[in-house]
């Protein structure tokens, strides 16, 4: 089992790796897998990169976000209004999302998306296409997914995502489907595999929500005698 600093020299090394990180100041420290970032970067794009990098890294068992975004530039700070008016425009630019159904609301740089849509990766690109904008310094991701469903949810077709992912280890993984929700328990061994399971959960048709209830467990590792 990693020591708190391994950890904290791991995810170091994760996020100096990630070229949109290379030139941040970011400070890691490392607490019985709990991950706290600090610092400040000049983008919402880079604070979610970080805290992606940090996720990934094994024996992570959650992240907790305190980098505040500063823009390098002060005259990239930009209205509320125009701001607004440029993540609309940037939805209407795009076929992955139905612009009529996402309404954006900006407070001194702090967007809040909220309508609804029909497949979770709208909404996932929905707040993607706007990570790497001036000005954003944190985002709300309110936008609810309805979803028309023909059939029942597909549990099976669920767990074959699993076993098709070779992020994820199906067998501590158990699957339960009440009516257009998926609940997922049981352990997994980081929590970049408890996020990809969520992720293809998230895929079947039907689904409008995931309780992930997953438990980050990291393994001890036994050397060999």
């Amino acid at each position: 089992m990693k020591t708190n600093e391994d950890l904290q020299r791991d995810v170091c090394d994760a996020i100096r790796w990630e070229p949109l990180l290379r030139e941040t100041d970011i400070g890691v420290t490392a607490r019985d897998g709990v991950i706290s970032l600090t610092g400040t970067v000049d983008t919402y794009g880079k604070k979610s990169e970080a805290e992606e990098a940090a996720r990934r890294v094994e024996g992570v068992k959650m992240v907790t976000g305190q980098l505040s975004v500063k823009p390098k530039d002060e005259t990239t700070i930009r209205d509320d209004t125009d701001l607004a008016n440029e993540i609309l425009n940037a939805y209407q630019w795009t076929q992955e999302i139905p612009s009529d159904r996402v309404t954006v609301k900006v407070e001194n740089g702090w967007i809040t998306l909220e309508g609804d849509l029909q497949w979770n990766y709208q909404r996932d690109a929905a707040e993607r296409l706007i990570g790497e904008l001036p000005g954003v310094k944190g985002m709300s991701n309110n936008i609810r997914i309805k979803y028309e469903p023909t059939s029942e949810i597909d549990k099976a077709a669920i767990e074959s995502a699993f076993t098709r992912s070779s992020s994820i280890t199906q067998e501590g993984i158990r699957v339960r489907v009440v009516k257009s929700k998926v609940i997922l328990t049981g352990t997994v061994s980081s929590c970049y595999e408890k996020d990809e399971a969520a992720r293809q959960a998230w895929k079947a048709p039907g689904v409008e929500i995931v309780y992930n209830e997953l438990i980050v467990e990291q393994h001890p590792v036994t050397a060999d005698s």
